[in-house]
């Protein structure tokens, strides 16, 4: 089906894994226009099929790989493409965003969009070169590490070509995948897909791989205007504190050290938010001593990722989360020993910041004698062989592939699992940042710090304005989540966002304006909640400091202003909202664990708790969503969402299970009823 707009490839492919199967799935320049692409585009596929879908792992759970429109266009940092479907971790919808090449390549394939349904009756792999779809027998790739999958890929591609290097995008699971792990990971290059289980989804439909390459070209409607852009683009973000010095000097580990400073470091499983070992595993200590040379996805002017030595091979180095959590979150100062189990995670195919919190909650589970299981913080010589076990489901690594919640269902310890609507939080300490604290539970793939909204650039790691008080945080969460969510559909990386800070504010942070605008922060949340309200009003563009908007003008040919900019994300992330209260989710699971709302980090202090409920109030009204968390009619009239047929689903149970309907269905198998 093809398109009007520029950018986009016009045809979307839907693969049945069951019978063999290749279609052209429908999608209208109507559906790019509203849904733009990316996680909003998987969305909406998503919520048409909403009725057939049975369980997560069911073979009728659509598996969505989506680009967006600035994919393939040159803009800054725009080769992402996202991963959707009905996660195994927390039952509800699930996207994950990946810098890998695989989204680029597909649309060199020619496609906007790649639907998986089914489940193939033994393993296979799938290739793609522009209108041809083979699939081919994978048994020899199962049980292989997502590395040795990628390298045997590039060797099988290169037979067929009579020796000739294919140049091609892949995404691969690992054993953990195929094992069902719930929060297991699909890897593309050395990135990875890594939130809500797509992984163990991927492995469900017994697919261990997918490869595409092709020889088409995506045309911006204004090429001669985008590449304008785009170079000045460039140019301001290489000149930009965060985007042009922090970020590619240090990576994501430079905000180790700020969040130490700011208390806002999970400590001993979130218990605490300073490490007093924190300079032994910080970006700073990284990039002096370890990093071999910075790297980047495609056309990104940032290359904020690291490379290190494991086991005489320079890998990817570990993220921000990786050093957080499986440093001062479980009491190991060794950054070396972080560095292999990054790289050990990476190649089993699971998502470091589940199991990292999986891990902790075990570790202090044992230290309250809730679970006999032998794990300790500060212990660490037994943990490689325990990633190996989660990832093969064997011994105590059989339930700790369930993730935290499960466990807590089970053992008891629900205060200290940390997480949001079962997925696990980020490495951020959120009773010293209370807006990321909200993010984190409205987040609708559950405890995400960039799906929340990343209040906490605004509360400590960028502006400074009071991290503790509840005023005009509701506000701008909302305001970021849809800045991030369009952002994400069209392709590009959420760093670009950084830069929507006039830089001024972040090189002189003693200057008399920058206190000034920390000081009149918190009482800008009418002024946000006009533009969330109505941002129709904001029918402009912002120069320089956030050049998104005009670049889908000139990408698309969309009419999309600042404002229309603000509206299509805001319609992605209530649609996906939407989608979730069918699956159950009201109000009451928007939620922390109590560690973070009843408990201060700083004893006596009560204002080092999370004001949850009297941020949520706020946050439902400013979203048009009623009391109970639910969208009203009419905000979904005003994003067009009220004729979608899940709109006029009823409400079903959540699609999560933990042990006690997991130990029924034995009982029941055993003829106990």
């Amino acid at each position: 089906m093809s398109t009007n707009y520029g950018g986009y490839m016009g045809k979307v492919a839907l693969v049945d894994l069951a019978t063999g199967r290749i279609s052209e799935y429908p999608w209208t320049d109507e559906e790019r226009r509203l849904f733009i692409g990316g996680k909003t585009m998987a969305a909406k596929i998503i919520s048409d099929h909403l009725s057939e879908i049975v369980s997560p792992l069911d073979p009728s759970n659509l598996l969505v790989v989506t680009t967006g429109p600035l994919t393939g266009t040159g803009a800054p940092s725009s080769s992402r493409f996202n991963i959707s479907t009905i996660s195994p971790l927390t039952g509800i919808l699930t996207s994950s965003n990946c810098g890998g090449n695989f989204g680029y390549y597909l649309k060199k394939a020619g496609y906007d969009a790649l639907i998986i349904t089914g489940r193939s009756e033994t393993p296979v792999w799938l290739q793609i070169h522009n209108d041809t779809f083979r699939l081919h027998p994978a048994d020899d790739m199962w049980g292989m590490l997502t590395g040795h999958v990628q390298e045997h890929l590039d060797e099988k591609l290169a037979e067929g070509a009579n020796g000739r290097k294919v140049k091609n995008g892949k995404i691969v699971i690992g054993p953990a995948g195929e094992n069902l792990v719930r929060y297991a990971s699909v890897v593309s290059n050395e990135r990875l897909a890594g939130r809500g289980g797509v992984g163990a989804v991927m492995g469900s439909k017994n697919l261990k791989a997918v490869t595409v390459s092709g020889n088409k070209m995506v045309q911006a409607k204004k090429p001669e205007q985008m590449l304008k852009l785009n170079q000045k683009w460039f140019k301001y973000l290489h000149g930009h504190p965060l985007t042009g010095d922090q970020m590619p000097r240090l990576g994501t580990a430079g905000l180790v050290s700020a969040m130490q400073f700011n208390g806002q470091l999970s400590t001993k499983n979130y218990k605490y938010g300073q490490y007093e070992d924190y300079e032994k595993v910080n970006g700073e200590t990284l990039a002096e001593k370890y990093n071999i040379v910075n790297k980047g996805c495609l056309t990104c002017p940032i290359k904020c990722a690291r490379t290190v030595e494991v086991n005489g091979k320079a890998v990817k180095g570990p993220e921000l989360e990786t050093l957080g959590l499986l440093g001062g979150g479980i009491l190991n100062n060794d950054i070396e020993l972080i560095f292999k189990w990054n790289f050990e995670l990476d190649e089993l195919g699971m998502d470091t910041i589940s199991a990292a919190n999986t891990l902790s909650y075990a570790m202090e589970a044992n230290e309250q004698g809730l679970w006999d299981n032998g794990l300790e913080f500060g212990r660490t010589e037994t943990i490689s062989q325990l990633w190996d076990d989660i990832a093969h489901r064997r011994g105590v690594g059989n339930e700790l592939a369930e993730g935290s919640r499960w466990l807590s269902e089970k053992y008891g310890g629900k205060d200290f699992a940390v997480h949001a609507k079962g997925m696990e939080l980020a490495a951020y300490e959120p009773r010293r940042a209370v807006g990321l604290g909200l993010g984190y539970a409205t987040s609708n793939r559950g405890g995400c710090h960039l799906n929340g909204g990343y209040m906490v650039i605004m509360e400590g790691l960028g502006l400074a304005m009071d991290a503790q008080t509840p005023h005009a945080k509701a506000d701008g969460t909302v305001m970021f989540q849809d800045l991030m969510e369009c952002i994400s559909a069209t392709g590009q990386c959420l760093f670009t966002s950084y830069a929507f800070f006039p830089f001024f504010l972040l090189k002189y942070p003693q200057a008399w304006y920058t206190k000034a605008v920390n000081k009149i922060l918190p009482m800008a949340g009418p002024v946000m909640r006009i533009i969330n309200k109505y941002p129709e009003i904001a029918c402009i563009h912002l120069p320089v400091i956030f050049n998104q908007s005009k670049a889908m003008e000139l990408a698309t040919g969309m009419n999309m202003k600042f404002g229309t900019y603000i509206k299509a994300g805001k319609r992605g992330y209530v649609l996906e909202r939407l989608i979730n209260t069918k699956l159950g989710i009201t109000a009451a699971d928007d939620k922390l664990p109590k560690r973070f709302t009843d408990t201060p980090q700083v004893e006596g202090d009560d204002s080092t708790k999370v004001p949850l409920e009297t941020m949520k109030k706020v946050y439902y009204d400013a979203r048009g969503f009623d009391q109970n968390g639910l969208p009203k009619e009419k905000i979904l009239k005003k994003l067009k969402l009220d004729n979608l047929a899940v709109a006029k689903m009823p409400v079903r149970q959540p699609l999560w299970e933990g042990p006690a309907a997991a130990e029924k269905k034995e009982a029941c198998a055993d003829g106990n009823h």
